[in-house]
């Protein structure tokens, strides 16, 4: 069986559009983030320093806890349904993983009592119960929506979506106000948003239960499953574990200090992911490597422009943020350098999604795994090394070098008879500029009306990134030049004797 294209609205052409109705998608996606953004203060100013702390660890256990409940099905439900003249196995996948999503979650619930306290969640039972049951509807929820992806169907995926992201902050908040100030409260208000999300989700896809009984099609996604688990599992550990490392060494306190920190940070990461996982069908889609590296690395390239008035913007608007989102008490003036670390890892994160999505395609699964634990022991060893000696601004640095090691690992081991083409010089440069000004600016004192010019010199970017964002949604309808010109010929020439991708 070869992948010869998606047959739904996914176009097998190098020079796809991806900043344009996808753009829905990723903008649902970020409701999640657009939620967490607001209500993240609200939280740091209701709840006490040690309360926040927690939280933020225990969301980092549900990332770890929520890719061993996914396995990768939703990478596979997307593989399976475009190359499929139907939908019958990618439903009968979304029953499998959610099956796999409330086995797991069941595991992790009976097993508390083994390892609650050595993680520092002694006093917070009820918080820690609800953030694991908060685990299967969330891996399901992933899975449906892999599928309205894939077919295209954005009200369903709209629907579930605003639910999942919005319904579980509104509920918590009109829970700590009205019953009491209690961060499991808040938590268990995220529990019953899920489930309804979850079930709404159901209702509109309509698994097929036939495909728990699918073998054929089981351990195809299983295969593929497992290792991208294991890889998203280190990713989670190379993202998330400074967090518990931070706690171990420095306590909740310091924990909720660099929370705040990577949430002002970490907003464009988020941002990439999102949109890594709505480009996933195009690049399943195309039937050649070359068209792969083609889409790959113009992709790379647009969101090296789009991230240069990012960082600019968000580093300059640091010092303000932060006062805004965190009370006086989380001394947020040295976190400045934290939040410029944390957002300087966004290039080494958008070349790593964009080697990342061919590496998916050619389903070599081990290889990403193998290479995300790398990193992640990179990332830990780095953290152990640095916190005792610079705090959390250690933890920053260590994930920013851990982020780079992976995108330059996954570059090395990409199919030597695929082209990859390294960003222009110009671009390269630019990129160097920004990173200058944008470090540079953290050295001028934090006084009101310094904090006030910076403000206004980050608002001054956002018409910067929309003009770089509008030469994007331009670019695919440019006729290629140059060396780009020559790797379409080379595409017209491979296409006639490239079997395709086996699935």
């Amino acid at each position: 069986m070869t992948m010869e294209g998606a047959p739904g609205r996914y176009p097998t052409s190098a020079t796809t559009p991806l900043f344009g109705r996808d753009m829905l998608y990723t903008l649902v996606w970020s409701l999640q983030l657009i939620a967490a953004t607001i209500v993240s203060p609200i939280l740091t100013h209701v709840l006490s320093p040690a309360s926040f702390g927690a939280l933020a660890t225990a969301i980092a256990l549900h990332q770890v806890i929520s890719v061993l409940a996914l396995l990768g099905i939703d990478k596979a439900v997307v593989l399976e349904r475009s190359g499929a003249s139907d939908g019958n196995a990618a439903r009968g996948l979304v029953a499998v993983g959610i099956v796999i999503s409330f086995v797991v979650t069941l595991v992790f619930v009976i097993s508390i009592p083994l390892w609650e306290e050595s993680l520092g969640f002694g006093s917070f039972h009820s918080l820690l119960l609800a953030v694991i049951l908060w685990t299967a509807p969330t891996a399901a929820i992933q899975v449906v929506q892999a599928l309205l992806l894939t077919e295209d169907r954005f009200r369903p995926f709209a629907l579930v979506g605003t639910i999942a992201a919005i319904g579980g902050q509104v509920v918590g908040l009109i829970l700590i106000f009205v019953v009491r100030a209690d961060v499991a409260i808040y938590a268990w208000g995220g529990v019953g948003a899920q489930f309804v999300a979850m079930i709404v989700g159901i209702i509109v896809i309509r698994p097929s239960v036939r495909g728990l009984v699918n073998w054929p099609v089981v351990w195809r996604a299983i295969s593929l499953g497992i290792p991208l688990a294991f890889a998203g599992l280190s990713w989670i550990v190379l993202s998330a574990a400074d967090r518990l490392i931070i706690q171990v060494i420095q306590g909740p306190e310091q924990v909720a200090r660099y929370q705040v920190a990577y949430i002002v940070g970490s907003v464009v990461i988020t941002l990439l992911l999102y949109t890594h996982g709505v480009w996933a069908p195009h690049f399943a889609a195309l039937p050649t490597n070359v068209e792969r590296s083609a889409l790959a690395t113009r992709s790379r390239d647009q969101l090296y422009r789009l991230l240069i008035p990012t960082l600019l913007g968000i580093t300059l608007a640091a010092p303000s943020v932060l006062r805004i989102v965190a009370p006086a008490s989380f001394a947020p003036e040295p976190l400045t350098l934290v939040v410029f670390l944390v957002a300087l890892s966004a290039f080494p994160v958008a070349a790593k999604l964009a080697s990342g999505q061919i590496l998916i395609v050619e389903r070599r699964g081990k290889t990403i795994g193998a290479l995300t634990a790398v990193a992640a022991l990179i990332n830990i060893a780095l953290n152990f090394a640095l916190v005792p000696v610079i705090g959390v601004v250690g933890s920053a640095l260590a994930t920013t070098l851990a982020f780079a090691a992976l995108a330059l690992l996954q570059r090395r081991v990409l199919p030597r008879d695929m082209p990859w083409e390294r960003p222009p010089m110009r671009l390269i440069l630019a990129v160097g500029l920004c990173v200058a000004a944008a470090g540079a600016s953290i050295l001028v004192p934090q006084t009101l009306v310094w904090n006030v010019i910076r403000l206004a010199l980050a608002v001054a970017c956002l018409p910067w990134f929309f003009w770089s964002f509008n030469r994007a949604r331009r670019a695919p309808n440019a006729e290629p030049t140059g060396s780009s010109r020559s790797r379409h010929r080379a595409v017209r020439r491979n296409s006639a004797t490239d079997d395709g991708m086996p699935l």
